[in-house]
């Protein structure tokens, strides 16, 4: 190689840091303004007293949360305004920039707005002077309004939707430092009403519209019923103890984050309890998981026409969840010790096709489907509703599993502090953001500062967005 060549190739090599280094910065900066303009349409254009719904159509005419939505309402559940404030929130934490705050705070203040006087929230929020008034809320009672008459005030755990206002707030809470007195109070309010309807076993229900009395409800292990109706009963269920549609995990990660960030000990305490109705509500052999939903005799029982009295390869995972949250809580290793006969279940419950239902018949373990249209109960999935997922290929617990015989490989002794130590590092690791995926994201943004999907506005993708921007802006910094 001549000496020339050589000199070339070493200024080449040196020079190259510095070339990434500016590539970088370049595209953090188009990171930056789009994350800009995306916001200020967000909040400009498309939010409703700071608050959001799910859709909206390219001249937000139409708009939508699960349902159909008029202007003055906004929507609680993800993707609504929780999520939306939360994107919001960590493009603050990325860029320090106060307008992103401020519509994390306006968020929350709508959200505050609309809290029940059972602490939480019902699904959606209406600011209309007359249709606001069909719900009882948190700012009534304060204002010594006592007789509730037949307004709503039912405080819903289902779909991540009161818990998921509870978390922007507290988040929001600590990030302007408990300034914000609107904030604070609503934090402390929403987490008392979660305390208040825990039962006494530590599950939670569905949804809950008044205080339970402890007496009524006896803390009992799981158990197989007698018999079961194989004929829909239609009875209510929305006070049964509830793992359906992760409403006992998703309680539980908001509690640890109250704990996280006010360390009071009443948030922790109810957290493991959560913990304790996990190992009590696993199932005898020879089905060791969990059902959606139990009665107060601790039986697995109806919801819904199609959600049955079986145990369950959906929601079985969100007690293994709740497992590893309290195990990484405590140490305490009665969380670890129901984890193994789970994993064997899902081993042998795996259907010839690779996949595992959404139910299975007590005690006979056959997968159990439903006619469409019909909504008959059957072992044959050749006519299944289309509307919900009866069968999934996705339904085991392999990250688990791996974490399990990881801390299962720690001497005894040793396992608490090692696991407390993989919690942090996880946290220092997560969420690295291609170049190439920003890049993507940054093209799609149109002129209007508007990121469409089917042809509308939908929060989902602005919040995977945002937050992709925001996490690529914080690992560029200079």
């Amino acid at each position: 190689m001549s000496a020339f060549r050589l000199t070339a190739l070493i200024a080449g090599l040196l020079l190259a840091p510095a070339a990434a280094s500016e590539q970088d910065t370049a595209l953090r900066e188009e990171a930056l303004r789009a994350m800009k303009r995306a916001a200020t349409f967000f909040k400009t254009q498309v939010a409703t007293h700071g608050g959001y719904l799910w859709w909206y159509s390219l001249d937000l005419e139409q708009r939508a949360g699960e349902g159909k939505a008029t202007p003055t309402q906004i929507w609680v559940q993800p993707p609504g305004t929780p999520s939306v404030g939360e994107a919001l929130l960590k493009a603050y934490e990325a860029t320090k920039d106060k307008d992103y705050l401020d519509g994390a705070v306006a968020a929350a203040h709508a959200l505050a707005w609309g809290q029940l006087a059972t602490g939480g929230w019902d699904y959606r929020i209406d600011f209309d002077p007359k249709q606001s008034k069909r719900w009882y809320y948190r700012r009534d009672v304060v204002a010594g309004d006592k007789d509730r008459g037949k307004r709503r005030n039912t405080t819903t755990f289902d779909d991540d939707n009161t818990q998921s206002a509870l978390r922007l707030l507290m988040r929001v809470d600590r990030a302007v430092g408990g300034k914000d007195k609107g904030v604070r109070t609503a934090v402390e309010y929403g987490l008392k009403g979660m305390l208040a309807a825990q039962y006494p076993n530590g599950a939670w229900p569905q949804r809950v519209s008044g205080k339970h009395d402890p007496k009524k409800y006896p803390v009992l292990k799981a158990r197989y019923p007698e018999t079961w109706s194989r004929v829909y009963p239609g009875t209510s269920y929305a006070g049964y103890y509830t793992w359906n549609d992760n409403a006992i995990r998703d309680c539980v990660t908001t509690l640890l984050l109250a704990y996280e960030v006010y360390k009071q000990p009443e948030h922790l305490a109810a957290a493991v309890k959560a913990g304790d109705f996990a190992v009590l509500s696993q199932m005898p052999e020879p089905q060791p998981v969990w059902a959606q939903q139990y009665n107060f005799k601790m039986e697995p029982a109806w919801a819904r026409k199609f959600e049955p009295p079986s145990v369950t390869g959906g929601e079985s995972r969100a007690a293994l969840d709740v497992l590893q949250l309290i195990y990484q809580a405590t140490g305490d290793a009665k969380y670890l010790e129901p984890m193994p006969r789970a994993f064997a279940w899902y081993k042998r419950s795996k259907l010839p096709d690779g996949s595992w239902a959404r139910f299975y018949e007590l005690k006979t373990n056959k997968p159990l489907y439903f006619t469409r249209g019909t909504y008959k109960l059957t072992y044959d999935d050749g006519d299944m509703p289309r509307h919900y997922c009866f069968k999934s290929t996705g339904r085991y617990p392999t990250q688990i599993e791996a974490w399990y015989r990881r801390v299962m490989q720690v001497p005894a002794d040793k396992r608490a502090a090692a696991v407390t130590e993989w919690v942090r590092k996880g946290k220092e690791k997560r969420g690295k953001i291609d170049p190439k995926t920003v890049r993507k994201i940054i093209a799609s943004l149109d002129a209007q500062g508007r990121w469409t999907t089917r042809g509308r506005i939908e929060c989902a993708t602005f919040n995977r967005n945002m937050r992709a921007l925001a996490t690529y802006v914080g690992q560029a910094r200079p």
